[in-house]
C-alpha cells in the first residue's frame, strides 16, 4: 500500500486503510475527481495528519467538511492559502481570538504556525465538491476521522480538543472526558457565532489546560505575512 502520511499518524491509521469501507470510499474518490471539480486537491486531503504528527498533537480543532469553492481549500480545517479571502468563520476566529488573548488578526488565513505547533486542524469529511458542501458527507470518511479521535482520545498524553458546532460536539463521545480536556461552544459561522461561540475564550482555555498537563502552551500570534511560494512549497514538502 502507498504510504500517503508519511510521520507516525501512519502506523495509527494504516489499518483503516486496509478495511472494506474506506476501499469503497477510495473508490468514490476515485470517480469523483475525475468527473467533477473536488476540494481540496487530492495530494493535500491528508495534510492535517502530515502536518502535525500524532505523538505532537496537543490540540485537536475539529471541522466538518473542507471550503467547497475554488482555491480555498487546504487540507487543513479553517485554514486557506495566503491572498486566498479569508473566510467568515475564520474572521470570526480571528475576532474571538482578539477578544480572548488580545492578538489582533492578521490579513491571510494560513493556519500552518497552529499545525506545526501541536493543533491538529481536522475535518470529519476530508474531501467536498466544489460548490456543493456536506456533498462527501456519508460516504466513509467520518470512520476514518472518527477512528483518529479515538486513537488521540485513548493516547497516554492528552489532549484538548476544540469541539465547535453541533456536528462536531456530536463527537464527545468518542472522547475519555476523565483524561482529555473538551472545550465545546457554538460555530464559528456567522450563523451561530452570537450564539456562544464569542466569549467562549477557546485559546487562553486552551493554554490553561496545557500548563496544567505540563505542557508548553501554544503562541496562536500568526505571522503577520506570509510568502504565497513559500506556502505552496511547504503544502508540497508535506
Amino acid at each position: 500500500m502507498k504510504q500517503f502520511i508519511h510521520n507516525d499518524w501512519w502506523p495509527v491509521l494504516k489499518p483503516e486503510f486496509e478495511k472494506t469501507y474506506y476501499q469503497n470510499l477510495r473508490r468514490f474518490l476515485v470517480d469523483e475527481y475525475n468527473h467533477y471539480q473536488i476540494h481540496p486537491a487530492m495530494n493535500q486531503i491528508f495534510e492535517a495528519f502530515n502536518w502535525t504528527p500524532f505523538s505532537k498533537v496537543k490540540v485537536v480543532i475539529l471541522g466538518q467538511d473542507p471550503y467547497h469553492e475554488p482555491n480555498q481549500a487546504v487540507g487543513l480545517s479553517f485554514s486557506v492559502m495566503p491572498g486566498v479571502q479569508i473566510p467568515p468563520s475564520l474572521q470570526n476566529i480571528y475576532k474571538e481570538l482578539d477578544n480572548d488573548l488580545g492578538i489582533k488578526p492578521v490579513n491571510h488565513g494560513f493556519l500552518e504556525q497552529w499545525a506545526k505547533q501541536g493543533v491538529l486542524l481536522l475535518n470529519s469529511v476530508l474531501t467536498v465538491r466544489n460548490g456543493a458542501a456536506f456533498s462527501h458527507k456519508g460516504k466513509g470518511w467520518e470512520e476514518l476521522t472518527d477512528a483518529a479521535i479515538r486513537k488521540l482520545s485513548e493516547r497516554k498524553q492528552p489532549v484538548v480538543f476544540i469541539l465547535w458546532g453541533r456536528a462536531a460536539r456530536d463527537k464527545v463521545k468518542l472522547i475519555n472526558t476523565n483524561t482529555n480536556i473538551v472545550l465545546e461552544s457554538a460555530h464559528p459561522s456567522p450563523l451561530s457565532a452570537h450564539r456562544g461561540f464569542f466569549g467562549s475564550r477557546p485559546f487562553s482555555k486552551t493554554n490553561e489546560a496545557l500548563v496544567a498537563m505540563g505542557e508548553t502552551p501554544i503562541n496562536w500570534q500568526l505571522p503577520e505575512h506570509v510568502n504565497v511560494d513559500q506556502a505552496r512549497a511547504d503544502l508540497n514538502a508535506q
